[in-house]
């Protein structure tokens, strides 16, 4: 099983699917709340370079959604990792 850590803030729209579809996969993953631990925002940042959310780390493979990137696209990203 890969460890996996989703960067979140509670009202993203994108955050929750990404979390559905996961958990519709019955993966496991660790939810981190960047808008009420500023500690996981930075370590966010820094695994990132990215300040929107989601962010996956999947062992330390980062995935993220750009402006351009619709939720079909990263959850195609998503499953490419989970492989």
């Amino acid at each position: 099983m890969k460890n996996i850590i989703v960067y979140t803030i509670p009202n993203c729209y994108y955050c929750k699917k990404v979390k559905k579809f996961l958990a519709e996969k019955n993966v496991k993953f660790r939810d981190v709340d960047v808008k009420s631990n500023k500690t996981f925002a930075k370590e966010m940042i820094i695994k990132s370079g990215q300040k929107n959310v989601p962010v996956l780390d999947i062992e330390g493979e980062i995935i993220f959604r750009i402006d351009s990137d619709t939720g079909e696209s990263l959850i195609n990203k998503i499953k490419e990792k989970l492989k």
